[in-house]
């Protein structure tokens, strides 16, 4: 692998030494694997696993039942998103399919969206690990997604390094795959894009900020509101309307994440909107970037950002386990339940004084 003189000081341990499980997507729970068909209307809606508050499966440290949350102190996206890699080694990448999330609500510069140079450098490190066919796809919130994608240069990027493209919006019936709203707080249940949930690995990509339309804050469990429908062809129901009009919005929010697992989550907290967002708001320079495989820890770990920061009221409120967003995710066992099983990895003294900072701020 070639990497540019200006990484030259990390001695990376085979950056990304991925272990290959093939089986990578047997982690997955049963219901939540999609079936291929040509005709939406023969598809049954997926069962979402029964809520439990029992400890997921998707930890994974040294330490039994304890998530790692890599924390890596810097001003430099792509620098420190090697080093974040390097220090997380993610594993379940090389011979899968990849699907990557970024956060395309708007085209506006990071943190409202996916930094483009970021997002080059790790499809180059998934591609030196051993993925095979990457693709990336989204639905914007706030934008139109095709033209989001497009100033963001994606379908440049995605010729450049042989990549595949999904605007969602413009996704047939079929490639849908509906979930029931038994277990849920959605009325009519969600539609998920059927083509993440058949990729080999699914890597969730975002940014550190708030979210003043009721989601209180997006990190990575709100990024996965792209993956949602907002119609589904040949349907009029807005599934979008419902979810940002409930009273129960970040419940709906945790819920629809127990349709997937994530191989990698990936957040971009070298600046972070601290009120306002998801695109505009108060701008802090907040350099950081997180790295991990459960994404009720990276949450929690942002939200212990965002609060040393200097957030909203509504952020800040108690303890960061009683969030609607993350107390649902927990009922749910999509990850760790309290702050004993997160476990801060850093490497150098800037980012280890800040976890110190940060571990303060999410003990239950």
């Amino acid at each position: 692998m070639t990497h540019s003189k200006r990484f030259s000081k990390y001695k990376r341990r085979q950056i990304l030494r991925f272990a290959g499980l093939a089986a990578g997507a047997s982690i997955l729970p049963v219901a939540c694997r999609a079936a291929t068909s040509p005709n939406a209307e023969n598809i049954a809606p997926k069962q979402l696993a029964t809520p439990t508050t029992e400890y997921s499966t998707v930890a994974q440290s040294t330490r039994q039942n304890v998530s790692k949350v890599v924390l890596v102190r810097s001003d430099d996206r792509v620098a420190g998103t090697l080093k974040a890699l390097d220090l997380l080694q993610p594993q379940g990448i090389s011979g899968q399919t990849i699907f990557l999330k970024p956060n395309y609500n708007t085209a506006d510069p990071a943190p409202a969206a996916t930094d483009t140079k970021m997002l080059e450098a790790l499809v180059k490190e998934l591609q030196s690990a051993g993925g095979k066919q990457i693709t990336i796809g989204d639905r914007s919130g706030m934008a139109e997604t095709r033209q989001a994608m497009q100033k963001k240069g994606v379908f440049q990027l995605a010729e450049r390094y042989g990549l595949k493209t999904i605007v969602f919006d413009e996704l047939s019936a079929a490639d849908w795959q509906s979930f029931p709203a038994a277990g849920t707080h959605w009325k009519q249940g969600f539609a998920f894009a059927r083509p993440i949930l058949n990729s080999g690995a699914i890597i969730n990509t975002c940014c550190l900020k708030t979210h003043r339309f009721g989601g209180h804050f997006t990190l990575s469990l709100k990024n996965t509101v792209g993956m949602v429908a907002k119609y589904v062809p040949g349907n009029s129901y807005n599934y979008m309307s419902e979810l940002h009009n409930s009273p129960h919005q970040r419940l709906m929010i945790a819920e629809i994440n127990k349709a997937y697992q994530a191989k990698l989550v990936l957040l971009d907290g070298v600046e972070a909107l601290v009120n306002g967002g998801p695109d505009t708001g108060k701008l802090v320079k907040s350099g950081v970037i997180l790295a991990g495989i459960d994404r009720v820890a990276v949450d929690v770990v942002a939200v212990g950002i965002l609060r040393s920061l200097g957030t909203t009221e509504a952020v800040s409120r108690g303890s960061v386990w009683q969030l609607e967003q993350i107390k649902r995710a927990v009922e749910l066992g999509l990850g760790a339940g309290n702050s004993e099983q997160i476990e801060i990895i850093t490497a150098d003294n800037s980012s280890q004084k800040m976890a110190d900072e940060i571990r303060k701020l999410i003990v239950a």
